[in-house]
C-alpha cells in the first residue's frame, strides 16, 4: 500500500568494484553480527528522514543544482560505536567532501528540510551487532567519488533496501570547492 512519505537520504553510492573489495575484506574478519548488504553500502551526506512524496521533484532539482568536482576518498580507518556498530572512515577528511556536504545541507535547510544537528562524520557502515572489534584490522580503500545520489530507505520482508531515486555526476574540470567565507 503506497504511503505519502518516503524515508530519504543523500549519499555517495559505493562503486561495484569497491563494494566487492570491501565485502571480501570485511567477511574475512569473521566478526559475526549483521553485515550490511553489499547493495546498501554507501556514505551518507545528509539524512532527510520522512519526507512527503510530493517533495521528491523539488529535492531532485535541488541536487541537480549542485556543482562539485570529483575527488578521491581514502577509507583507511576502522571505527566502532555502540551495540557492535563497525564502519570504515577516512583518517583525513577530503576538503571537497566537506564542501559538498556543506553545500547540500545549506540548500536543504533553505528548502525547509530539518536535518540532524550532529556534526557530519564521513563513514561507511559495515556491520551491526558485531561480536568484537579486531585489533589488527588495517583497511586501505581508495574510492574515486564521481557522483552522489538520493535514496529511499525501504523496509522489506528481506530487510532494509536502499532504492536510488536519482543521481548526479560530479563535474571534472570545476574549480576546487571552497567553504563559504574562505578567501579565494
Amino acid at each position: 500500500m503506497p504511503t505519502d512519505t518516503l524515508r530519504l537520504f543523500f549519499a555517495l553510492p559505493c562503486p561495484a568494484e569497491l563494494t566487492t573489495a570491501i565485502c571480501t575484506w570485511r567477511d574475512g574478519l569473521a566478526l559475526g553480527g549483521k553485515p550490511v548488504a553489499a547493495d546498501n553500502l554507501h556514505l551518507t551526506l545528509a539524512f532527510l528522514g520522512q519526507q512527503p512524496r510530493a517533495r521528491l521533484e523539488e529535492l531532485q532539482l535541488l541536487a541537480a543544482g549542485i556543482e562539485a568536482p570529483p575527488f578521491e576518498l581514502h577509507l583507511d580507518r576502522l571505527g566502532g560505536g555502540r551495540r557492535g556498530l563497525l564502519w570504515l572512515e577516512p583518517s583525513r577528511m577530503p576538503e571537497p567532501l566537506s564542501v559538498l556536504v556543506g553545500d547540500l545541507q545549506q540548500r536543504l535547510l533553505a528548502a525547509g528540510v530539518t536535518l540532524d544537528t550532529r556534526p557530519f562524520r564521513a563513514h561507511l557502515t559495515l556491520i551491526r551487532h558485531a561480536g568484537a572489534r579486531p585489533a589488527e584490522a588495517a583497511p586501505d580503500f581508495a574510492w574515486p567519488v564521481e557522483r552522489f545520489a538520493l535514496y529511499a530507505s525501504e523496509t522489506t520482508a528481506r530487510g532494509v533496501r536502499h532504492r536510488e531515486l536519482g543521481n548526479w555526476p560530479l563535474e571534472p574540470g570545476l574549480q576546487p570547492l571552497r567553504r563559504p567565507g574562505t578567501p579565494r
